[in-house]
C-alpha cells in the first residue's frame, strides 16, 4: 500500500461524491466497510473522534454507491446493510439512488 500523504474530511467526500454526508458517516462508522487504512481516526481535542478518508478509500466508496445505484433494489439492499439509521435510510430512500 502506497504511503499516505492527504486525506479528506467526510464533509469534502460528501460534496465529492455528491453523497450524503451522514449516510457516509454512517458506513465509515464500521472500519469494516472499507479496505484496511482507507479510513483514518483522529483524535481531536473535544474527545471526539474524527473520520477522515484517503483518496483511494475515496474511490472505494464511489464505486460501492455506483454499484449500489444499479437499481432501486440494490439501493435500497445497500442502504439496509451499510446504514443503522432508519431515519437517514428513509430520507436517503426517499432521494432515490442518483
Amino acid at each position: 500500500m502506497p504511503k499516505v500523504t492527504q486525506v479528506y474530511a467526510l464533509e469534502r467526500v460528501a460534496q465529492m461524491l455528491g453523497a450524503d454526508l451522514e449516510m457516509l458517516e454512517a458506513i465509515v462508522s464500521n472500519d469494516d466497510n472499507l479496505s484496511y487504512g482507507n479510513i483514518i481516526s483522529v483524535d481531536t481535542a473535544t474527545d471526539e473522534n474524527t473520520k477522515l478518508i484517503t483518496a483511494h478509500g475515496i474511490e472505494e466508496l464511489r464505486e460501492m454507491l455506483s454499484d449500489a445505484r444499479r437499481s432501486k433494489e440494490h439501493w435500497r439492499d445497500f442502504l439496509d446493510d451499510f446504514v443503522n439509521d432508519p431515519e437517514i435510510i428513509a430520507r436517503v430512500k426517499e432521494n432515490g439512488p442518483r
